[in-house]
């Protein structure tokens, strides 16, 4: 992002928590713009950050990079009301706004315009997300690094090498996190019925999912393989093991995923039905 300016068009929580991990990474807070509709909201955030704030146009005029991050509802509103000068290179426009395609995006930005397409996750406000990313042709080398730079500042990322993998993407990381929070909230309720008390039970729930997660991360092994370790042949663990599978776990999770994965279509079909 060296050189850089960007700015932001919406500034809620997402936008919020790129623009402070930029900062944290060492960008120059005055190379970053910002725009939002609550006045109060973005004063706060300019003050706080000490970001430059904006309107849509102004970003539009002077940002290398800008990131839409506005709801669904209005993005097409916003994108059709900016005026987009001609460049000798294309710029960069980063969408995080859930269900629009890059054609939508295409469609009320211009043709030649250089797109990413980008579903993060909730654990971004906390540094902690994984971002899934998709490019259009226009868009460089340097802007892929550009791209990575921005969503790292917050996670980690991966290019999906088609777009339509990033309704996949929206499936099993977007939504994701929700579904670890049911998981860890169905232990919590089991742990309770058998006698824990809630405090108990919340300290050894949260701390046992942190503690999975960090060592399925740092560990060579294959997750079969430390699932596998830790299954003792007629041991507590099996006997779990055993009962998820004889109830059909993986059976649910497929079917949850896909049903998540086939919304995250619907919602572009609705957009082009409007």
């Amino acid at each position: 992002m060296d050189g850089k300016t960007i700015g932001f068009i919406g500034a809620g929580n997402m936008a919020n928590c790129l623009i402070r991990g930029l900062l944290t990474r060492g960008m120059n807070s005055a190379s970053i713009l910002a725009a939002d509709v609550d006045a109060d909201k973005l004063q706060h955030l300019s003050t706080d950050c000490k970001i430059t704030a904006a309107s849509n146009q102004q970003i539009a005029d002077s940002a290398d990079v800008i990131v839409l991050a506005v709801k669904p509802q209005v993005i097409e509103a916003v994108c059709t009301d900016l005026q987009l000068a001609a460049t000798s290179s294309p710029r960069l426009i980063v969408s995080i706004a859930a269900g629009i395609t890059i054609q939508h995006l295409q469609d009320w930005l211009g043709d030649s315009e250089a797109i990413v397409r980008c579903m993060p996750n909730t654990p971004a406000l906390i540094g902690k997300g994984i971002s899934g990313l998709f490019a259009n042709a226009n868009v460089s080398e340097l802007q892929r690094r550009a791209s990575e730079q921005l969503m790292d500042a917050v996670g980690v990322c991966v290019w999906v090498d088609q777009e339509s993998d990033i309704d996949t993407v929206t499936a099993v990381s977007g939504s994701g996190p929700a579904y670890f929070f049911l998981f860890i909230e169905a232990m919590q309720e089991a742990a309770r019925e058998m006698g824990l008390s809630e405090e108990v039970a919340k300290s050894l729930v949260y701390q046992t999912a942190v503690g999975a997660a960090e060592l399925a991360i740092s560990s060579e092994d294959a997750i079969t393989e430390l699932r596998r370790k830790v299954t003792s042949p007629g041991g507590t663990t099996e006997r779990a093991i055993n009962q998820f599978e004889e109830d059909g776990l993986r059976e649910i999770v497929k079917r949850a995923l896909t049903a998540a994965r086939d919304r995250s279509i619907e919602l572009a079909s609705e957009i082009d039905k409007k």
